[in-house]
């Protein structure tokens, strides 16, 4: 098969990516190795995390159209309660992790659509579920990508001008030669105050396997998970005690910190305030990734509310998945799958309950939720990939504000998209507790889009030139989504222009005009300067 443009990947940076490539009148094949795109938000079952400000600026306007396409979806097909229906800024599930939190295939539906013209229209075509294996490499430029059916074992081999890497660990870095880096860099390397002496290619965040509960009558008990007598007994040196257990560092402090769990507590989703500047919302896990308030709805529709877990004592430390052979990555996922069977399990039947009992035999896992006959999320959530050697790094000192105070973060000269979010590392496969710095909003600069050498390679998601410690911030929904965006309109601006990515980022005239198209779609490069006028 053929394309101006291949997408590998199609989560949320997949899908940006090919609105990117499609508004622009390029002929684009996007994959995506599950049955769902919009990875973090669909497959991998996690509620957006996004900045304060993100009902007013700070995202893209294709971003927006997802955000609001997500609110108009409940109102056109949900029965809202009349408060819920009036409110403008409409957050579904009422969680305090995020503005708008909502069932995935909600976010899934959206997403189809904003991509149903263009697929129509033969522009886009979408192969699923196929993962890459294989590419084909000449020099600096990269011919063609071999895909896999997931279940068949069929291949395909996509020739394409451009070609994207929006995979989740950045799995095309290594096929095409392109030079990457993983884990922790070394601080003589970096100079970052957060890195560690030497460098530790294999420490990398915990993966977690979420999944979705409801709370309602009845013993919905689970088998006891094979591996539940080891998970039952594991206490990482940081913890504070079991994992699992409702204490926990607290990521800001690293205090050890008793959360509280009350299924379907009778608060007014209407109060929820999604702050993040006022604490990270999960004090009550209950209402911490709540993707369904059932008080929103008409009396009786939901027979309870519904949950995410995507709690601190599902992060997966026991290895990575990076750079390892199938069958070892096979096995830590499994692991990371049974450690998430473990704590259902441990809420069940042996979570202390406030009147004194033990364990929520209501609790009921929601594999329909997800979209799964296994009861967990339907991919694993990925919070670090592998990161091109890149034109230009973003490090720790570049937006941290201990470092740059009321300065702000760096502007750059090729600023292409901005983003805010505190550096949130979780802990790492080597043993280390959280990371979390406070930030100041930054932009995204078009040389981290940039490997050093290979010329028609883009990242997509989150493996561009951050670090370690700044992919923390720049990981997350609307940065990836922006990442991913950008990428397919680079790419479908070179093919017009006749140019390659370095040129267009080297070239002042070059930068200057495709900012200015940038701009022109809705994707904020600069921060609001607000001041008398």
């Amino acid at each position: 098969m053929r394309a101006d443009i291949l997408i590998v990947g199609g989560g949320l940076g997949g899908v940006a990516a090919a609105l990117g490539a499609c508004r622009a009148g390029r002929s684009v094949i996007m994959t995506e190795e599950f049955d769902w795109i919009g990875g973090q938000s669909t497959s991998q079952a996690v509620p957006s995390d996004e900045h304060t400000w993100v009902e007013q600026f700070g995202i893209t306007r294709s971003y927006r159209k997802l955000r609001n396409g997500i609110r108009q979806y409940y109102r056109d097909n949900y029965p809202l309660t009349e408060g819920a229906r009036a409110w403008g800024d409409l957050n579904p599930g009422a969680g305090w992790v995020s503005r708008i939190c909502a069932e995935p295939r909600v976010s899934l539906a959206v997403m189809e659509a904003m991509l149903m013209s263009y697929r129509g229209a033969g522009r886009l075509k979408v192969l699923q579920p196929y993962r890459p294996v294989a590419a084909d490499v000449e020099g600096d430029t990269v011919r063609s990508v071999t895909l896999r059916h997931r279940d068949t074992g069929n291949e395909i081999v996509v020739c394409a001008d451009y070609v994207l890497d929006a995979t989740e660990l950045g799995d095309l870095l290594p096929m095409t030669g392109t030079e990457y880096v993983k884990g922790f860099e070394a601080q003589s390397d970096t100079g970052e105050p957060s890195a560690p002496c030497e460098a530790q290619p294999d420490n990398v965040q915990a993966v977690s396997v979420c999944f979705a509960v409801d709370h309602v009558d009845g013993d919905w008990t689970i088998d006891k998970p094979e591996n539940y007598d080891y998970w039952r007994k594991y206490q990482p040196h940081f913890w504070g005690g079991p994992l699992l257990g409702f204490t926990a560092p607290h990521p800001r402090t690293l205090e050890f910190t008793t959360r509280s769990f009350t299924p379907n507590v009778d608060d007014d989703p209407l109060a929820v305030d999604a702050d993040q500047r006022k604490g990270g919302g999960d004090e009550n896990l209950w209402l911490f990734r709540r993707i369904a308030a059932r008080r929103n709805f008409r009396p009786g529709f939901y027979q309870s509310d519904i949950c995410f877990v995507n709690w601190p004592m599902i992060d997966y430390m026991d290895g990575t998945i990076i750079d390892v052979s199938e069958e070892e990555k096979a096995k830590h996922l499994k692991s990371a799958a049974d450690l998430s069977y473990s704590v259902f399990y441990w809420l069940q039947t042996e979570a202390p309950r406030v009147d004194g009992g033990q364990g929520y035999r209501g609790l009921r896992l929601r594999g329909d939720i997800t979209g799964t006959e296994h009861g967990l999320a339907m991919a694993p959530y990925i919070r670090e990939s592998r990161r091109i050697k890149p034109v230009t790094r973003v490090v720790e000192q570049d937006m941290s504000y201990a470092v740059r105070a009321e300065k702000g973060a760096v502007n750059y000269r090729d600023s292409i998209g901005i983003g805010m979010y505190r550096i949130d590392l979780h802990p790492s496969t080597g043993g280390d507790n959280y990371i979390d710095v406070r930030s100041c909003p930054f932009e995204i600069p078009l040389g981290a889009l940039l490997p050093q050498r290979v010329k028609n390679l883009i990242p997509a998601g989150k493996n561009i030139g951050t670090t370690h410690i700044t992919n923390g911030c720049y990981r997350l929904h609307p940065v990836e989504w922006n990442v991913g965006e950008v990428a397919g309109m680079l790419a479908a601006y070179c093919l017009e222009k006749r140019l390659n990515p370095h040129q267009v980022q080297e070239d002042h005239g070059h930068l200057h005009d495709f900012q200015r198209e940038l701009t022109r779609e809705g994707i904020e490069i600069r921060w609001p300067d607000i001041a008398a006028y």
